[in-house]
């Protein structure tokens, strides 16, 4: 299975809460629910939509997957809606139980076994592990070096602090431009794989 991570990002790097004002104030954030002015339906839609088709599962860190299960579930009938409703979701956590994962098809991965099991999974035949969020447990997974592709939807915004993604180590990782696509809203995805050798 290939690992595939998508998030949105500032002009700065920062992925923290861009869906809501309450979604992660940790470290004082007050700009949640930022990306929504750069939101184009159709350009970033069909990301969203083309993810989910190579999608054979799910990757979510605690937090995000908390904020999925409490919006997605109630959206059955609509077809994106059913395909992340159906799929297999694995959740890293050490602090959620197998009895709250209330929401379906959901797969209690303990913290300390993370970076193990997704490693058993990646080795796995199938299409794409995809995440979206969770940026401690992708920063984790980049510093191991077990992300295939990074598709980054930059919002032209600088926020001017939060978190990020990208690991802070001084390793060197390079990645290769595959494909760039600019929404009228100014908002550009660009899809990095990682480069041949690396």
């Amino acid at each position: 299975m290939r690992i595939v991570i998508t998030e949105f990002i500032s002009l700065d790097g920062v992925v923290q809460a861009p869906g809501g004002p309450e979604e992660d104030t940790d470290g004082g954030f007050r700009h949640g629910g930022w990306s929504h002015a750069y939101f184009d339906p159709e350009v970033l839609g069909g990301v969203f939509d083309a993810t989910l088709e190579k999608a054979d599962a799910l990757l979510y860190g605690r937090r995000t997957w908390q904020t999925m299960a409490a919006a997605w579930p109630e959206r059955a009938g609509d077809p994106f809606a059913d395909r992340i409703n159906g799929l297999p979701k694995y959740v890293v956590s050490d602090t959620l139980t197998e009895s709250d994962l209330t929401w379906n098809n959901s797969r209690l991965v303990p913290g300390r076994e993370a970076v193990a099991r997704i490693r058993e999974l990646r080795a796995a035949e199938g299409g794409d592990l995809a995440m979206m969020g969770s940026p401690t447990l992708v920063r984790t997974l980049l510093s191991e070096d077990l992300v295939d592709e990074l598709q980054l939807v930059v919002m032209p915004v600088i926020l001017g602090g939060g978190k990020s993604i990208f690991p802070v180590d001084g390793a060197k990782r390079p990645f290769e431009l595959v494909r760039a696509t600019t929404a009228k809203s100014g908002a550009q995805v660009c899809v990095y794989r990682r480069a041949a050798g690396a």
